[in-house]
């Protein structure tokens, strides 16, 4: 009883500490493990009397180093395929094309501006793609008169249905859960329709409190154009969708699916082989520099998850579990609907933070099915993915537009909290 309270105590400090940026999520994750392990009597070094490991230094700090193995390099391969994007000018051309068709209608260019955004990051990631596209869409959206503060807002939720369906977060995520992708994509169709729904009526909503109903009033600052044209600028512009066609319908790896779509794109853009070889070779060192913090907090994931479901760990921390957790799916409606917040400041509820740890501990009790784990915990990635004030894709933003990235979150999060519920309620009825 003594260890499994000291553990939630220890919890709590740490969380703290992550929520108001004392110490890094990076930092946080693999302490959190360390201190799990050393509260619940794990010795550092050890085997047990089948001569099998059981140390943490061996079983939680070494193993957990690679136990997101999968999820990494398919965040390296996705952050490969998106520097590919930047750098040939495909980004820049879907945004550019989708405003032309829109014209000086503000609703049209909107709404097709919202579903460029969303396609490019299917396959997009991190804060070098943010900063990429928000510096076109944000421009063009304010130029036809949406308020600073709605631009952003609206940016941020075609940004999080965009991230409904990226397939390296669905790698992520299957890691966390122990489930196969296409069970996460079963769910994420389900999220992906309420997160556009959200979407739409938050448009509209501002629309009509702002009273946006006038064409272009300024002009969208004028750069360096890197657009792409004919018949082989339109087959690049497909390559959002490769690698999730592969993915999604014909069952591909995810791997070799970004793979694809980074010789799709070199096929349609390069002029040349050596210009196609350098540039390859260029994106890559760039995609993994991009991709260096997710990396690094994949590791830290890895590292807790192998934490908590350490046998030690479990038999200390299964009772306190127990009594807590809902098994009805009333019981279930309620506690994860009310909890969902949780995910925001990198709290309890986040996947990307302690979340994973914790998903794994409730996953391990045998009283809630994966899958049900699952549901709650992706609704509750809603509010973090785009509703955190501490994202990085929220700070850039609201920096960039000059607003108050608090109050992002305020706008955002009836919107977000009300997704969140839909998705337990989905999850409750479909894995229970």
């Amino acid at each position: 009883m003594l260890q499994g309270t000291l553990i939630i105590v220890a919890f709590v400090i740490i969380a703290a500490l992550l929520m108001t940026k004392k110490i890094p999520t990076l930092l946080a994750l693999p302490l959190m493990a360390v201190v799990i392990c050393v509260i619940a009597g794990v010795p550092a070094v050890g085997t047990n009397a089948d001569g099998a490991a059981i140390g943490w230094l061996q079983t939680v700090l070494e193993a957990g180093t690679v136990r997101m193995g999968a999820a990494i390099m398919a965040v390296i391969f996705g952050a490969w395929l998106g520097e590919l994007m930047n750098k040939t000018g495909v980004t820049e051309t879907i945004i550019k094309k989708s405003a032309e068709l829109g014209g000086d209608r503000p609703l049209i260019v909107t709404l097709i501006m919202s579903a460029a955004v969303a396609v490019l990051f299917t396959t997009l990631n991190g804060l070098g793609s943010i900063i990429m596209v928000g510096s076109i869409v944000l421009p063009i959206l304010i130029s036809v008169g949406v308020p600073a503060m709605s631009a952003a807002c609206i940016f941020l939720m075609a940004f999080t249905c965009g991230l409904t369906f990226n397939i390296a977060n669905w790698k992520s995520f299957s890691g966390i859960f122990s489930l196969e992708i296409p069970q996460i994509q079963s769910f994420a169709i389900y999220m992906l329709i309420a997160t556009v729904i959200a979407t739409l009526i938050l448009i509209v909503v501002e629309f009509k409190k702002n009273g946006v109903k006038f064409g272009f009033s300024a002009p969208v600052e004028e750069t360096e154009s890197k657009q792409i044209t004919g018949i082989r600028g339109v087959l690049a512009m497909l390559t959002p969708i490769i690698p999730i066609v592969l993915v999604a319908v014909f069952k591909f790896p995810v791997c070799p699916a970004f793979i694809a779509g980074i010789i799709w794109i070199l096929i349609f853009t390069s002029k040349s082989f050596s210009k196609a070889m350098n540039l390859l070779v260029k994106t890559c060192y760039d995609g993994i520099t991009n991709s260096g913090p997710a990396v690094i907090l994949m590791i830290g994931i890895g590292i807790l998850y192998l934490a908590v479901t350490h046998s030690m760990v479990k038999e200390v921390l299964n009772p306190f579990l127990l009594a807590v957790v809902p098994t009805g799916k009333l019981g279930y409606i309620i506690f994860f609907s009310l909890l969902a917040p949780l995910a925001l400041y990198r709290g309890p509820m986040n996947l990307f933070g302690l979340g994973s740890g914790i998903a794994a501990l409730v996953i391990g009790l045998g009283t809630l099915s994966p899958l049900a784990v699952m549901a709650a915990f992706l609704a509750a990635e809603r509010i973090q993915g785009c509703g955190d004030p501490t994202n990085t894709q929220n700070v850039w933003t609201a920096n960039f537009c000059e607003v108050d990235v608090n109050g992002i979150t305020k706008k955002l999060l009836p919107y977000l909290w009300a997704i969140a519920v839909v998705g337990v309620v989905i999850g409750a009825f479909l894995y229970f």
